[in-house]
């Protein structure tokens, strides 16, 4: 699979056919994602006990985060769009091969545990290629349009994805749900096939020539650890997710049933973050780029961290909604424009080492900070939780405006 050299895209993002060719295949890919979460936990539900249904939920957490680092070096040494395709099929080919069990027979837990095992890993390869490939297919001046563009298409999917899954499990059961998730991962290979990538240029690159994937990985950490703007990036990106996490998830659900405002309720608080963070992601869409994108982004962060910690203490449901939605705006507007500087600022021959370290930190450290939580709002109450929260969420906005670089960073214009 011969990548193509072709000239910085003339159009802007959302009219040029290659960006949107891969929109489209990304849209597609992450639509099957939500299907098949939503087919495993109700394969897993119907076929185990909760506690065993939660663990074959929680498997693909380990391989994931073990072999992430791993995946960047891979997407980095083989090029993003090939590691992407590849990451597709197998997971289309995975998922398509459940279906067909479950549907012929009634195996047990066994292949549902083996299914979230080899898509965690696989996630460790695809998320990475996913990051790098963005500043393959068009000019830098258009990365972070291309950003928003990536945030809408996650809030497409995930709103969409969860009816859509529901929808197959009523008309067929699990095998149906999965064998629908099979088929939008498969819908986005075409697609793919037909994005054309540019080469990356001729000089100094990410990998030498023989060198080890061992070696590749500590080049890669290096030069993360070294650069004036991506390392105190990356701080700043975990403060700001482990600030985060906590509140939305288990912090919300007790939340809502504290004060009585149960599945519905929690249900419009979701939405009005989700209709927030989607503004956010549609605003950088449509102008491409925020002048003094370092200092906004921090400013953002900041302000946003004030907004978390409020959710504790709004007095009833529909302030409660209308802070979810300032959330979802100040954090979303930081978190997209934080992608966009990782994307402008790293080395294109970099971007799947950089890519693999940004998502290791937001998708295998933070977690971690739900049963934490969980723990800390049984014995201290939420108030005091979303105060620690809000406040290390805060200390992500700190690290942008006290670091000169950071704060000072632009987006190509």
């Amino acid at each position: 699979m011969t990548a193509t050299l072709i000239p910085p895209a003339p159009a802007r993002a959302h009219r040029d056919p290659n960006v949107l060719r891969w929109l489209g295949a990304y849209t597609s890919s992450m639509l099957g994602d939500n299907v098949y979460y939503l087919a495993l936990s109700w394969a897993a539900v119907q076929s185990g006990t909760p506690a065993q249904a939660g663990l074959v939920m929680s498997a693909s957490a380990l391989p994931r985060a073990v072999l992430m680092l791993g995946g960047g070096v891979l997407a980095d040494r083989l090029g993003p769009r090939r590691v992407v395709i590849g990451s597709d099929a197998v997971r289309c080919a995975a998922v398509l091969a459940v279906a067909a069990l479950l549907f012929l027979t009634r195996p047990g837990l066994w292949p549902l545990a083996l299914l979230a095992c080899a898509f965690g890993t696989v996630d460790a390869v695809f998320m990475p290629a996913v990051g790098a490939l963005p500043a393959r297919i068009t000019g830098t001046d258009q990365l972070a349009r291309v950003q928003g563009l990536r945030g809408l298409a996650v809030r497409a999917a995930s709103v969409v994805g969860a009816p859509l899954g529901g929808l197959g499990v009523a008309l067929g059961g699990a095998p149906a749900a999965f064998a629908l998730a099979g088929a939008l991962i498969a819908l986005s290979l075409p697609l793919l096939l037909s994005v054309r990538v540019r080469e990356l240029p001729a000089g100094p690159a990410g990998s030498e020539r023989g060198a080890t994937a061992r070696a590749d990985l500590k080049a890669g950490l290096r030069y993360v650890r070294r650069h004036r703007v991506l390392g105190p990036l990356m701080i700043a990106i975990a403060l700001g997710d482990l600030g985060f996490v906590g509140p939305l998830n288990v912090g919300l659900t007790l939340l809502a049933d504290h004060r009585g405002w149960g599945a519905a309720g929690m249900g419009w608080v979701l939405a009005g973050f989700g209709t927030g963070a989607g503004a956010a992601s549609l605003l950088l869409a449509a102008r491409g780029r925020l002048p003094r994108a370092g200092l906004v982004t921090g400013c953002a962060c900041a302000a946003g961290s004030v907004a978390v910690g409020a959710l504790a203490f709004v007095p009833g449901l529909a302030a409660a909604v209308a802070t979810a939605l300032l959330v979802g705006l100040l954090t979303g507007l930081s978190g997209a424009l934080c992608g966009a500087l990782l994307q402008t600022q790293a080395d294109p021959a970099y971007l799947g080492r950089v890519t693999a370290v940004s998502s290791l930190v937001s998708l295998g450290l933070t977690p971690l900070s739900m049963p934490f939580a969980a723990a800390a709002a049984g014995t201290f109450g939420l108030g005091p939780v979303y105060t620690v929260s809000a406040a290390v969420c805060g200390l992500g906005g700190l690290v942008f405006l006290a670091v000169p670089a950071l704060r000072r960073a632009e987006l190509p214009g």
